[in-house]
């Protein structure tokens, strides 16, 4: 006897003579964990993904140093869109004003300030207008002719307010079809991060400001981070309001039809509710949060569930067939499930735990949690369901309950065994051509999938801009919210040359003291590359020398400092720069001047204005050589930045983790197949379809253009988990009925009709039970969805198809090894 099979035997014995013992326990700890439910917190945004980037840790340092708001800290922004024939008439410019206006008078809306071209307008009107109310008099006492000299004229000296105006403007009959107005509020807690945080203290208030806004006459809309966070936050909610009803609806279908027993299917349906209790039981225990991504945790175990169920039932009516009484067909059934139980978990355990090296923390949660959910699930399905199942059949024993069915599905004479058996026939009449195929198809299907895309943003997390046209049919009670943003952020990115976001920061540390520090600032301001925007042929940019330059134009007495410190004459200091920033930081421009340069004149910032409609990788490979041509040190940074690096982290982290669980589940079934049954070689014939599986899975990714993203990465090292599992249970199967004067083939053949059977129904199930999350409102949940439902149809098919085969050619091998040997040996005998 193999030393493992005491251990088994002690399982055993507890699964079929202290059953009811086995089930008290299990219930008990059921309770326990529940109760972390309530104590689990939500977290959702793009902010979770960036804590520890190297970028991010910069932009916070930037944020930091520099990040003090005109009307002090403790600010956040809101955003009105206005859109109109021309937002430059008259009547479109009052309608702005009043807006503002409403706006301010609300006290809850805690409003310190609102920037506007209909304001700069009503003050090249009227200079002394500093109120909204004189603004709004003031524009209403001028003629339309008045407010077109005024337009063009603040045009003309102000270059700023054209980035607040859309594309389409005409500056020589001023008008433009849609124009930003930032309005300030007073607020605690707003955070800097590249990412948009789960929660917001702008929310209430943009809310709020939405009501406001609709009371005034035009299209003026609201957008802000404060909507956004709440688009994210109910995202999650209304996909879990889809996902799951239907989940459970495709679920207990197909379990009907697997189990075809009401007593079986209870049995079923209670260890996969304790599974998902256990799991997020433990996690509000744990204190980790729930987020977005841990939405795929219940289809995974679910997945993993259903599967241990369908084959722990299925291995016991197989010898409850041949009229074997409840216990020792129990025994049986366990002597052999529980094994392969512990290769399918270590093994799926290792797949999900590669994620832990990834350098974002919620993929490493997801690595974390997804493991613990896969041990409790076999603790679950290999002794609780064996002893629950084992009690009720006494019970159906003692009271003369009737059976429904006991037949296993793809029994010798069925219909799905017989088809399950056409690898069996491969592996018979041309093992060696058909593996040649396989290793050829597995090289070009693994180089055509090294060509995925990476991508990581904001919208990832949010709503498709129109929701699916299933979405109509569905009742109001699980009908997902109407949701504005993605298409606000859309219209913005189309309408607008550089939104609010379209930025990005050169972080530069140094002497900034030394005479040639802002002509350097000034160099790298002009030829842009092609994604910065321009304003007359020099970049778009915000730095301490717009505050320089703002405060020459106000005092005469400055701009001569500066004209006699700048020796070639192009507005630029260049020596004597401690006197002008003292001189500089006593003004009134003083507080605007630190929101770029420190007070010790030891760092700076300088913050470029980018093209909407720029990808991530241009506007960061420009970015950062524009950096690269600074003497001092310069970082490139800003939240397009940060979000490229979580691209980029995100496709290392893919490739990482896929490399550790393949080596990983190597070594580990290798190890299990010499402790269990002395088999190593069985891990390589194991490895072959995973691999098959694994390169058709990235194949099919870049064929639908599905990008590696923050769920779509970890896609690959799971999918060998889920591939183990299948290709785990025909192998140990396999090693069990290839012994004494069972032949290959007839091993091969029993294996494939008896497992291969539970095989199609957890297939079947668990692709139906995960491809739901198709349905979810988010489209990053979608494609995850449905990569782990066709990871899971490309391990049942290689399993069945290509394993056989795998097999034989492990089987030559070990037998030509073997005659090798024989032959050595007597050699050196003689």
């Amino acid at each position: 006897m193999l030393e493992y099979q005491k251990y088994i035997d002690v399982l055993d014995d507890w699964i079929v003579n202290r059953d009811k013992t086995v089930v008290a326990v299990f219930i008990v700890t059921t309770l326990v964990l529940s109760a972390g439910f309530g104590m689990t917190a939500t977290d959702s945004g793009t902010s979770q993904f960036t804590d520890g980037v190297p970028a991010q840790e910069a932009f916070d340092e930037v944020n930091d140093n520099f990040e003090r708001e005109p009307f002090g800290e403790g600010t956040g922004s809101t955003t009105l869109i206005q859109k109109d024939q021309n937002v430059l008439s008259k009547p479109a410019i009052l309608n702005m004003l009043k807006a503002q206006h409403r706006l301010e008078q609300r006290e809850s809306q805690d409003v310190v300030g609102t920037t506007s071209v209909a304001q700069a307008v009503a003050q090249t009107l009227n200079p002394d207008a500093e109120t909204l109310p004189e603004q709004i008099d003031t524009v209403e006492a001028a003629s339309q002719t008045e407010i077109k000299s005024a337009t063009r004229t603040t045009l003309e000296r102000q270059p700023a307010v054209a980035g607040l105006l859309s594309n389409d403007l005409n500056r020589e009959e001023p008008s433009a079809s849609a124009t930003l107005t930032t309005v300030t509020h007073e607020v605690s807690g707003v955070s800097s991060s590249a990412g948009t945080e789960g929660s917001s203290p702008l929310t209430p208030i943009q809310q709020e400001a939405e009501f406001i806004v609709s009371s005034v006459d035009g299209d003026i809309s609201v957008f802000g981070s404060g909507l956004i966070s709440a688009e994210l936050n109910s995202v999650i909610s209304d996909s879990l309001g889809l996902v799951v009803p239907a989940a459970v609806v495709l679920i207990l279908f197909f379990l009907i039809i697997a189990y075809r027993d009401p007593f079986d299917l209870l049995i079923g349906l209670v260890s996969l509710a304790m599974a998902i209790i256990w799991t997020f039981g433990f996690m509000g225990w744990a204190s980790i949060p729930f987020t977005q991504m841990l939405i795929t945790v219940p289809p995974l175990l679910l997945a993993i569930g259903i599967d241990f169920g369908i084959h722990a039932v299925n291995r016991y009516r197989e010898e409850r067939i041949e009229d074997v009484e409840p216990t020792p067909a129990m025994r049986t059934a366990t002597d052999q499930l529980l094994p392969a139980f512990f290769i399918v978990t270590g093994t799926t355990v290792l797949g999900f735990a590669a994620n832990g090296t990834s350098q974002l923390g919620p993929i490493r949660d997801l690595g974390f949690v997804a493991s613990v959910g896969i041990i409790f699930t076999f603790l679950i399905f290999g002794i609780f369901l064996p002893s629950f199942k084992h009690f009720m059949d006494r019970q159906r024993v003692r009271y003369d309950l009737p059976e429904f069915s006991i037949a296993p599905i793809g029994s010798e004479d069925s219909a799905v065994g017989k088809s399950l058996t056409v690898g069996v026939t491969i592996a018979r009449r041309a093992p060696y051509i058909f593996f040649a195929l396989v290793l050829v198809s597995t090289a070009a299907m693994g180089a055509y999938g090294t060509g995925i895309d990476t991508r990581f943003t904001t919208e990832d997390f949010l709503p498709p801009e129109e929701n699916p046209g299933y979405v109509e049919v569905l009742p109001e009670a699980v009908a997902p919210s109407e949701y504005t943003v993605t298409k606000q952020i859309n219209y913005l990115e189309d309408t607008f040359e550089s939104g609010e976001s379209d930025t990005v920061t050169i972080y530069v540390e140094g002497s900034l003291q030394d005479g040639t520090a802002l002509e350097e600032i000034h160099r790298a301001n002009q030829d842009p590359p092609d994604s910065f925007v321009t304003a007359g042929g020099s970049a778009d940019t915000t730095s301490i020398l717009t505050v320089i330059n703002r405060y020459k134009r106000a005092s005469p007495e400055f701009r001569q400092l500066v004209e006699q410190n700048d020796q070639n004459g192009n507005g630029v200091p260049d020596q004597n720069l401690p006197t002008i920033y003292n001189a500089l930081y006593d003004s009134p421009y003083g507080d605007r001047a630190e929101s770029y340069m420190t007070d010790d004149y030891a760092r700076t910032r300088i913050v470029y204005s980018v093209e909407s409609d720029a990808s991530q990788q241009e506007v960061t490979d420009d970015t950062r050589a524009v950096a690269d041509e600074f003497r001092m040190e310069a970082t490139a940074t800003g939240s397009v930045v940060v979000l490229k690096a979580v691209s980029d982290v995100i496709a290392e982290s893919a490739y990482i983790s896929l490399a550790l669980a393949i080596l990983a589940s190597a070594a580990f079934l290798f190890f299990a197949y010499w402790l269990l049954e002395r088999r190593p070689g069985l891990g390589a014939a194991n490895l072959v379809p995973i691999l098959l599986t694994i390169a058709a899975l990235a194949a099919t990714m870049r064929y639908l253009d599905i990008p590696f993203n923050v769920l779509t990465g970890t896609t690959l090292s799971i999918g060998i988990g889920l591939g183990i599992d299948y290709s785990a249970h025909l192998v140990h199967r396999f090693s069990e009925e290839y012994r004494g004067d069972t032949g290959l083939l007839e091993a091969l053949d029993i294996s494939v009709r008896g497992t291969g059977g539970a095989l199609a129904g957890s297939m079947v199930t668990t692709t139906s039970g995960t491809g739901v999350l198709v349905l979810a409102v988010v489209p990053i949940l979608g494609q995850f969805g449905l990569l782990i439902a066709v990871s899971v149809l490309y391990s049942f098919v290689a399993s069945i198809l290509v394993l056989p085969t795998s097999i034989v050619i492990w089987d030559h091998g070990r037998g030509t090894l073997e005659t090798l040997l024989s032959s050595r040996s007597t050699r050196s005998v003689n």
